[in-house]
């Protein structure tokens, strides 16, 4: 028996003309070169906010063309809403995603709608995100933290500043590994990022290279020796998963109920079907990569935007002592009750979502916006960050860093579509609480552990590997001054 969450397949309908009847309707950039497209003045090593650049040109929604290949991008709101409406729409595996499916290939990110394989893993899963899973989690992210800080402290005795994109992705490849695979990288003992997290980065490169042009052109972009890179890093990351599974396999004892013990031992509630261990692999890349790369690209961004506020930082950090207190380890239920923290990472979501777009698939003939033709089949890209900086909801200062367009009466006055850093529909992501929890008590430990100081002559510069990341970005660190010795009644919180 399915599950409510069944997603209805659809197969693309094959060119964009076809899929759009009316595709004069939709704008494209000027200066339109025959035969090659939108060429001029394009930046291929950063897509994404070129597009973006783009989108606030032309409106919401527009199309871009290299050679036969066009694609059709939606920004604004109010089509967005469209998209969002699930008996009409459904996700598409469009091609920057589809370019991670040599690695992943059916895991839960990555599969097509119509793979069995998403339906039995996300419902074996489901559970893993549960309450009283998360709860169980949430010990060994106290401990990766305690490395982390433990890192800090002896950049902070060296005078040193710390490399934040590099120290989040640390941390959360730990938690992540330990969370849900019980391995430990020892990513803060080395002196060099992990293999691993060189051949993702490697990999995630080179996918984001081969999605910039289409078809033959794509192999321009560095040739066989590109290839043979990416064939490279792609059998480090197959390697190293499956010597976690087989580790775990061999040693034949559970691993506290982790998600990798609910892939090997759990059955289908309804079915009884197990995931095959090829599908196992699949799912743990997906979990090892998506639920790490996104989230320390969010930690990364967070820093940086209190850096630059300090009064917003002033802000959570009062919030951070008063609800935590002289607590030593805050327990899991408190770090919900940080809603300002929390407010402070998702309006860092809102500017950078570091899973920057997703796209949605007709079901069926349909008109998007009452005003747009599409055939079932026809797809289009939303790009999240014109979304999250449309004037017509966020107001006339979208670019502005302000978390109180977060508070409770501000988030139940806005429609649920125009905030997705997740994506939408079934096929959300399936560890959104989990990358939320993780996020807001690493905030909450770093703010109430550290001033930020960010160095004067750093201007925000994005790097793109599929997600988002702040690049370069390094901090200055001042120690708090310490609170009182809590006693013992207080450190029983832990």
């Amino acid at each position: 028996m399915a599950s409510s969450n069944t997603v209805r397949a659809v197969a693309p309908v094959p060119g964009v003309r076809e899929a759009w009847p009316r595709l004069d309707l939709i704008p494209h950039p000027p200066r339109r070169v025959p035969l090659l497209g939108d060429v001029l003045g394009t930046d291929r090593s950063r897509p994404l906010q070129d597009t973006v650049r783009r989108g606030s040109e032309l409106g919401p929604i527009f199309r871009r063309k290299v050679l036969s290949f066009e694609l059709v991008f939606v920004g604004g709101a109010e089509l967005v809403a469209d998209l969002s409406d699930e008996s009409r729409f459904a996700k598409f595996v469009a091609p920057g995603i589809a370019a991670l499916r040599p690695l992943a290939k059916d895991g839960l990110f990555t599969a097509h709608n119509h793979e069995p394989n998403w339906q039995l893993a996300h419902d074996v899963l489901a559970p893993g995100f549960s309450r009283e899973a998360m709860a169980g989690y949430h010990r060994a992210m106290l401990d990766v933290a305690d490395r982390l800080t433990g890192h800090w402290d002896t950049e902070l005795a060296a005078g040193r500043p710390v490399d934040v994109p590099g120290d989040m992705t640390k941390l959360t490849l730990e938690t992540i590994a330990r969370t849900g695979f019980g391995h430990d990288f020892g990513s803060f003992e080395r002196a060099r990022p992990h293999p691993f997290v060189d051949a993702m980065v490697g990999y995630l490169s080179y996918a984001q290279r081969r999605t910039a042009l289409p078809g033959p052109l794509a192999g321009l972009l560095g040739g066989r020796a590109a290839d043979r890179r990416g064939e490279r890093d792609l059998a480090l990351l197959n390697d190293t998963v499956d010597e976690v599974v087989r580790a775990r396999v061999a040693d034949g004892r559970p691993g506290d109920g982790d998600l990798l013990d609910r892939m090997l031992e759990t059955a289908h509630p309804d079915t009884g079907e197990r995931l095959s261990l090829d599908n196992v692999r699949r799912q743990v890349i997906t979990f090892l990569v998506a639920g790490h790369e996104t989230t320390s690209g969010a930690l990364s961004f967070a820093l940086h935007y209190l850096s630059l506020h300090p009064e917003i930082a002033a802000r959570a950090r009062e919030e951070v002592d008063r609800v935590w207190g002289d607590v030593v380890s805050p327990g899991y239920e408190q770090v919900a009750k940080l809603r300002y923290v929390r407010r402070v990472l998702d309006e860092s979501l809102r500017l950078w979502p570091t899973a920057p777009a997703f796209a949605r698939v007709a079901l069926e003939d349909t008109v998007l916006g009452g005003t747009h033709p599409m055939r079932r089949g026809a797809w289009a890209l939303v790009v999240l960050p014109l979304l999250h900086r449309d004037p017509a909801v966020w107001g006339p200062e979208p670019e502005r860093f302000d978390p109180d367009r977060f508070e409770a009466a501000a988030v139940r006055g806005r429609p649920a579509h125009v905030f997705k850093p997740f994506g939408t529909g079934a096929r959300a992501c399936i560890g959104r609480q989990f990358a939320l929890h993780e996020a807001t008590l690493v905030l909450g430990l770093l703010l109430r552990r550290y001033e930020f100081r960010p160095r004067p002559e750093y201007r925000l510069s994005v790097s793109e590997r599929l997600t988002l990341m702040p690049e370069g970005l390094r901090l200055g660190l001042e120690r708090r001054a310490p609170r009182p010795a809590p006693d013992e009644a207080v450190t029983a919180g832990r």
